[in-house]
């Protein structure tokens, strides 16, 4: 079959079944999420870095690809202390964006395609730059209580004051910073310039509502949900702060791990705010109609924690936190380490609440080109979009981009955002990035082989296993995953995974993946005759061959196959 056979295939697939009729599947539920870093993705006015105007004459290619919604990271006006999570004005454009109105324009076109906007909410925490905690220093009416403030403690022995508790920032150091001018410590979970906001002031919730508001009268379709867990911390009866025991993980006192913290992650109440502000999201679609306003959570919590997020059998949440597990798979992965980490998540998740997602990289995390490694990329990338569920992708990994070490000398190489480099569009100046003489971060060497256009041109390329994989989740035996039998996974060997979707009586997709270096055998797996209808690029099958899987077959080494099989 040719390469343009391949490309439509599934598109002609979903046209021949059209007539099943799955259970009711919101948008949200097995979606092909798809996350924009603004600063990485295209440059539209020269300055080297990516702006919204860039992001809009891209629209198209998100459409191409089979994205249903894309997820911003922050955009907000910001000092850029935390690359944007250390937000000034949170209803205002970061300059080097772009403006209000180049955000319009950016929904207004997003939508036209079918598109949804996925905006990153950071309600944990403020600028230090912010008007709320300039206000809040200055003991403003409705603003004395707006961050977490306290004397701090007198050292018996030197007679100093000293910070209220033991805590440390997640990123190091203490988490008590003093204010000269208020004459008491703050608390900031983060970098000191990212001050926490206090969740017991009615005023905060308030104005993190009108935000909301703000963003959702501008068209944005949902919220990705930054630093859940660390909304509250725990304060005693007698208004001061209890410190928190010893890890044992490491002897670096400044560490985050140094401590267990049972005080300032993963407090109850975290919950509810996510269950206030799904309230709030309901009410919106109620009045305003549309489709449903989904928020995506964002946390590394426990999964009985995970569980509470969506709903605690009273209260609704969140329709989707992340499941992250994959971002633990390295280049030794085999298949038993996959359904592990698939069954972490759908025994409890899938059990309680029937929702799955499925997270392979992003922002903060190795791409998964450098991460598992190139020969296991275009695998993830079929296993996350075959598995039950959304699947959320981080741009640039469609086409297999690495990590990039950003700044060399002879003798080192330093690592700065490896996973931020810009987005690889053409072989033409700065990968099509961006007209100007120089960008924020390197562009990586190896864009004149690894871009979109090209990998446009090649049947079996990582960015055409991506489109089909996106145009199979819109079939009816991928929107059957609620049907009873829908679908099924596992590891056959100790290196072959395999998950099958199922139409039931109508049509079935089976996926074998072999995460190995040798040649796999497999034995009878069932009495049909399938299609081969996506291979990778290891694979010496051609699309539209057949096999017939009550006889032996082989996988070679790394070697990833669907096939099909109609009534």
């Amino acid at each position: 079959m040719s390469s343009v056979s391949l490309l439509v295939l599934p598109i002609l697939l979903l046209c021949a079944c059209s007539a099943f009729a799955a259970s009711e599947v919101d948008w949200w539920e097995a979606a092909t999420l798809y996350q924009i870093y603004p600063r990485s993705f295209m440059d539209s006015d020269g300055d080297g870095v990516g702006d919204l105007n860039g992001i809009t004459s891209r629209l198209a290619f998100l459409k191409e690809i089979g994205v249903t919604a894309t997820w911003l990271s922050p955009i907000y006006d910001s000092p850029m202390a935390d690359m944007g999570y250390d937000i000034s004005n949170f209803t205002k454009i970061y300059p080097v964006f772009g403006t209000m109105e180049d955000f319009d324009a950016m929904v207004a076109k997003a939508h036209e395609l079918g598109l949804k906007i996925i905006l990153d909410f950071v309600p944990n925490h403020s600028s230090d730059e912010c008007e709320w905690f300039q206000k809040s220093i200055k003991r403003e009416d409705g603003y004395d209580d707006f961050y977490i403030w306290d004397d701090g403690k007198i050292d018996a022995e030197t007679g100093k004051r000293v910070p209220p508790s033991n805590w440390n920032s997640v990123f190091g150091g203490p988490a008590w910073t003093w204010n000269e001018q208020r004459q008491q410590y703050y608390f900031h979970q983060f970098l000191s310039k990212q001050p926490d906001f206090n969740f017991t002031s009615p005023m905060v919730r308030r104005h993190l509502i009108e935000v909301l508001t703000f963003w959702l009268e501008r068209g944005v379709d949902a919220f990705r949900i930054d630093a859940v867990p660390h909304f509250y911390e725990l304060r005693l009866a007698n208004g001061t702060y209890p410190d928190e025991p010893v890890s044992g993980l490491t002897n670096d006192t400044t560490k985050h791990d140094y401590y267990t913290h049972i005080y300032t992650k993963d407090q109850p109440e975290n919950i509810e705010l996510l269950y206030e502000w799904r309230e709030f999201l309901d009410e919106f679609q109620r009045q305003h109609g549309g489709d449903t306003l989904a928020m995506v959570a964002e946390a590394y919590a426990p999964i009985e924690v995970l569980s509470d997020y969506i709903n605690n059998g009273t209260h609704v949440g969140s329709q989707l936190p992340m499941n992250f597990n994959f971002i633990q798979l390295r280049d030794t992965a085999t298949a038993k380490d996959v359904e592990r980490l698939a069954n972490h998540w759908m025994d409890v998740m899938w059990t309680r609440h029937k929702t799955a997602n499925w997270v392979i990289g992003n922002h903060d995390n190795s791409r998964p080109a450098t991460r598992i490694g190139e020969k296991r990329a275009d695998m993830m990338t079929i296993v996350t979009h075959a598995l039950p569920g959304t699947s959320v992708t981080y741009y640039g990994d469609e086409i297999g981009m690495p990590d990039l070490a950003t700044e060399c000398t002879p003798t080192n190489c330093d690592f700065r955002d490896p996973e931020r480099t810009p987005m690889q569009w053409d072989s033409t100046k700065n990968a099509g990035f961006s007209a100007g003489n120089s960008t924020w971060l390197p562009v990586n060497p190896n864009y004149k082989l690894l871009n979109v256009q090209r990998q446009r041109g090649v049947a079996r390329s990582t960015l055409q296993i991506f489109k089909s994989m996106s145009a199979l989740k819109k079939t009816p035996a991928f929107r059957a995953f609620k049907e009873e039998g829908g679908f099924s996974y596992g590891a056959l060997t100790e290196q072959v995974f395999q998950i099958v979707r199922t139409a039931p009586n109508l049509e079935e997709y089976r996926v074998l993946a072999n995460f190995g270096g040798q040649v796999e055998r497999l034995d009878d797996l069932t009495n049909k005759t399938m299609e081969y209808v996506i291979v990778t690029s290891h694979s010496p099958h051609r699309v539209g061959a057949k096999v017939d899987l009550s006889k032996r077959i082989y996988l070679m080494p790394y070697e990833t196959v669907v096939l099909r099989w109609a009534a």
